[in-house]
């Protein structure tokens, strides 16, 4: 009789569409399904079925395909004589036999193979991790994930529903290694809620790498226009609503300090102090300063870069070489609100607020760009546009009542520490150290902050010139200008950091949760808990099963010691008499541990594109990101901050 299996679910023998379950059998070489009625010699058990291979895998075929059979004598035909070809080649391994069969039967080629492979950022990651569960973590009868997972004593993991229909037969033995089921766990079987965070852990991880909605593209520096740009897509005109263009200085967004001429491939000059640009957008692109609306560029526990000075707080005192600066925050921005010019609550120093006294402690240079629309002050550019003042140092910070009369804010003291001279003076050299200005509104503040140590940019009266006396704060952020190459590079860094960042997400659900560390020969307690066997055995060390009673001299019959699993009130003193390790778990947690050692290339941090920002001076934290689409032109998603 001539044998030959099931193509597209359909019988190629009998033509016969059967049952998966209970009338197909999956070779456990090549995974191709077979009609078990049309088998000459069928398993004759149930355990049988587990290790069973096909007639192509075991060699039971025939010599030349029977012909006449309705609807096979063509396709069968074909078909088994392109597997006999695969088994007589003798320059591939079993393992590449199996697969060339199994692409044979599914209809996929070697390309294919590589395209699902590459599919939703499976790169070895992710998806390695869901087939490390897959490959050591089963069902002991339904062979997949377990869904609900049951452990017995024995360390054999089973589906909920898999495990209450094999004891609904009055079974209580287990399939897999005949151990006696506990009647109680039986009865009343319960979930290891470790094991199921876990497979949850996985397949999120999976779905978020192939899942089609929220895919989130970058737009490369190098692919920028050299101008800021607006879209079809923009809801509004106007370069508020506009993309950033290409960053022409090779700084991160944190860096501190003036811009150098090494950070400048364009013209070899660095960012020179009285450089005037057009906008805002096109002073971000030579890295002055980064935020396109925001009067603050700095992150609180981190510092500030940059301020910028546009009118937008009254408080405000310009002075050319000093200044007073107002904070942010403090004003209504809900809804789709971008300026207020009312304060409504108090100032804290929080945010973008924070970073600025942090920078005071520490004694940061802040770069200082100011804007025609500071209307009030002598030494903003009187032409439309903003120009680039140099670097100033904060010596003091406080709180006072606004001139609104109302409400707190924060105020700040500039003073200029550049070794260039300023676009307002014909000095031939920069600042030298000057002293601090009298503040009269000094009298009335609060939560008054003054630098005690010493500063980390100063002047060095040696060389006579300001320069870095500490090291400057570490880069944290990616270069905008990169070449393709080690972008290429640094993006498949940054997916196998996320990918190792699952597997430590992975490994702490299988933490003991009385070492508190990575399970070592795991086992779990019939209540569904999961422990180190050394540390379980430990915790009852001493504790005999049975405790000897007297009484008057009188000698009672021994008790029963309870004893309580360290997780919950179940007794599990049967337990422990013999602790069978989970070695399904534990072959999980040695593939995640192996997986973890494994070399890292270099790390990318991606780069974003488009700006965003708020009101002058509002709560600023990290660069937002340009949102665009694979297939659309890029737009920019606004983001606004709220106090």
């Amino acid at each position: 009789m001539a044998q030959y299996p099931c193509n597209d679910g359909v019988c190629m023998r009998c033509n016969v569409k059967p049952h998966e379950e209970t009338e197909c059998l999956l070779c456990s070489t090549c995974g191709t399904p077979w009609h078990v009625s049309c088998l000459r010699s069928p398993p004759e058990t149930l355990e049988s079925t587990r290790e069973w291979e096909c007639p192509d895998c075991s060699g039971d075929v025939d010599p030349v395909p029977v012909s006449g059979i309705a609807g096979t004598e063509s396709n069968g035909s074909v078909l088994v004589a392109a597997i006999c070809a695969i088994e007589a080649d003798e320059s591939l391994t079993e393992a590449e036999k199996a697969k060339r069969k199994q692409q044979l039967v599914s209809g996929r080629s070697d390309e294919d193979e590589d395209e699902k492979e590459n599919e939703g950022g499976n790169s070895g990651g992710d998806v390695d991790v869901l087939a490390a569960l897959k490959d050591n973590f089963c069902c002991s009868i339904c062979l997949e994930l377990p869904e609900r997972p049951v452990t017995t004593p024995c360390g054999h993991n089973f589906c909920l529903k898999c495990f209450q229909k094999w004891v609904g037969k009055r079974k209580f033995e287990c399939m897999k290694c005949k151990s006696a089921i506990p009647r109680k766990m039986a009865n009343d079987p319960r979930i290891n809620a470790s094991l199921v965070s876990a497979i949850r852990l996985a397949k999120v991880a999976k779905s978020a790498h192939v899942g089609k909605a929220k895919v989130y593209h970058f737009v490369s520096n190098e692919n920028r226009p050299d101008k800021a740009f607006t879209t079809e897509r923009a809801k509004k005109t106007g370069m508020s609503n506009a993309a950033g263009g290409r960053i022409f200085v090779t700084i991160p967004s944190d860096h501190f300090g003036p811009i150098p001429a090494e950070n400048d491939p364009t013209r070899n000059q660095g960012v020179l102090v009285g450089e005037t640009w057009a906008d805002r957008q096109v002073c971000k692109q030579w890295g002055a300063h980064y935020q396109h609306v925001a009067g603050i560029s700095g992150q609180s526990q981190y510092g500030a870069q940059s301020v910028a000075l546009s009118g937008g707080y009254k408080d405000d005192e310009d002075h050319g070489e000093w200044f007073l600066y107002t904070g942010s925050g403090g004003r209504d921005l809900s809804g789709n609100k971008r300026t207020n010019k009312d304060q409504s609550s108090d100032q804290k120093f929080k945010n973008s607020n924070e970073a600025l006294r942090l920078s005071c402690k520490m004694g940061y240079p802040v770069r200082v760009v100011r804007s025609h629309k500071e209307k009030r002050s002598s030494y903003a550019p009187g032409e439309k546009g903003v120009r680039y003042d140099g670097v100033y140092r904060i010596e003091k910070c406080w709180r006072k009542v606004g001139i609104q009369g109302t409400y707190m804010v924060c105020r700040y003291l500039f003073v200029r520490c550049d070794n260039e001279p300023a676009p307002w003076t014909s000095d031939e050299h920069g600042d030298c150290p000057r002293p601090l200005p009298n503040i009269p509104e000094l009298n009335n503040a609060i939560d008054l902050f003054e630098r005690k140590e010493s500063p980390s940019w100063d002047f060095d009266k040696s060389e006579g010139i300001w320069k870095w006396m500490k090291p400057p704060p570490a880069i944290r952020k990616a270069v905008q200008a990169l070449d393709p190459e080690e972008r290429k590079r640094k993006k498949k860094a940054i997916m196998v950091a996320q990918n190792f960042t699952m597997r430590d997400k992975l490994l702490k659900e299988f933490s003991c949760p009385i070492c508190r560390e990575v399970m070592s020969s795991p086992v779990t307690t019939p209540c569904a808990h999961n422990f180190c066997k050394a540390f379980l055995e430990a915790t009852f060390a001493g504790v005999t099963q049975l405790r000897e009673r007297s009484r008057g001299g009188r000698i009672l019959r021994a008790q029963k010691n309870v004893m309580k699993c360290p997780c919950c009130p179940t007794d599990i003193s049967d337990f422990l008499q013999n602790p069978q390790v989970n070695r399904e778990v534990m072959a999980v947690i040695e593939t995640l541990k192996k997986k973890e050692e494994e070399p890292t290339p270099i790390q990318e941090v991606g780069e974003s594109s488009g700006t965003a920002g708020e009101e002058n001076n509002s709560e600023e934290g990290e660069e937002p990101q340009m949102v665009v689409s694979e297939d659309e032109p890029p737009t920019k998603r606004m983001k606004l901050d709220t106090e």
